[in-house]
């Protein structure tokens, strides 16, 4: 379990360091963070969700923020609104489904269903008219998109971060992979993978987001206390 004690502080002093505004993703987030939250309020998103949120994530609502400055654009701040519904605060589209969260997460897209429908991608030797083959192509493109955003192959998995031009990466809170990082690149036409250290291992939350945390500093030439348990890999 990762000491997060003193991280929110070398975060916010990113903000006042020289060239700060040079690491990537630093114009939107620009180093703030929301508000740390209580006990209850944790508590109370978990009764929302239906599951137990993953200790380094839990502590790092506790103890650093609800969310705001992190690797790329940040991470989406969660926030509870008037109806008392919880709601994760970002650019991507992936909204929040407690029915969905609460499943056991499945390891990504099914790549045969994905395959099947890109075989069946129209020619355009078969059309003698544009206007046919633009419609045709529409309609395959839907079909194709309804296979690779199947929003079951997201469930029991978290979208916390954009990465920008439809990137996103996701914290899985259910299943084997519960409390690991995996990223989406499916608007690039790849599936869903995990993420993993430099030694292959799986990367969790506390990794994913103090890696980053220590680059920002590195880049802006700041060197943090490497003695405290909360700079580098979990403790």
């Amino acid at each position: 379990m990762t000491d997060w004690t003193g991280v929110r502080e070398r975060v916010l002093a990113l903000a006042l360091a020289p060239g700060s505004d040079k690491v990537f993703g630093a114009m939107g987030h620009a180093f703030a963070l929301d508000a740390p939250m209580t006990a209850s309020e944790v508590a109370d998103l978990e009764a929302w969700t239906g599951v137990e949120l993953p200790d380094d994530y839990r502590l790092f609502l506790l103890h650093v923020g609800a969310g705001g400055a992190g690797p790329a654009y940040g991470v989406f701040p969660v926030r509870q609104e008037d109806a008392g519904r919880w709601r994760w605060i970002g650019d991507a589209p992936e909204e929040v489904e407690p029915s969905e969260l609460a499943e056991l997460f499945p390891g990504g897209a099914d790549p045969a269903a994905a395959t099947r429908i890109l075989a069946e991608q129209p020619s355009p030797e078969a059309f003698d008219d544009l206007a046919d083959l633009d419609a045709a192509l529409e309609v395959w493109e839907e079909r194709l998109a309804e296979v690779q955003y199947d929003p079951r192959f997201t469930a029991g998995a978290l979208c916390l971060c954009d990465e920008g031009c439809g990137l996103t990466v996701w914290l899985v809170v259910t299943g084997p992979e519960r409390g690991r990082m995996w990223r989406d690149p499916r608007s690039d036409g790849m599936e869903l993978h995990p993420l993993r250290n430099a030694d292959g291992s799986p990367l969790d939350f506390a990794a994913w987001y103090l890696g980053w945390l220590t680059a920002a500093e590195a880049a802006c030439g700041l060197v943090p206390d490497t003695g405290h348990a909360g700079l580098g890999q979990p403790a």
